[in-house]
């Protein structure tokens, strides 16, 4: 198993000019794109848990690269 990451850009709903990128890491057994197909389980669970936020865009990377899909 290899470590990926979701990146999720997400922004404040009270202000929504305020964005920041928060990163999920978790184990893989698979591609870049697989991870993109695969993510929005994950992505749904946390913005669940910071329902003061939203999701602008995502996408994978593995960790201390700049590969990312």
């Amino acid at each position: 198993m290899e470590m990926i990451a979701i990146v999720v850009t997400v922004c404040s709903l009270a202000q929504p000019d305020q964005c920041e990128d928060q990163r999920l890491v978790y184990e893989l057994q698979g591609s870049l794109k697989q991870c993109v197909m695969n993510a929005q389980p994950y992505i749904a669970q946390w913005i669940g848990d910071h329902p003061k936020l939203t999701v602008r865009s995502y996408h994978c990377e593995y960790p201390h690269t700049k590969t990312k899909a």
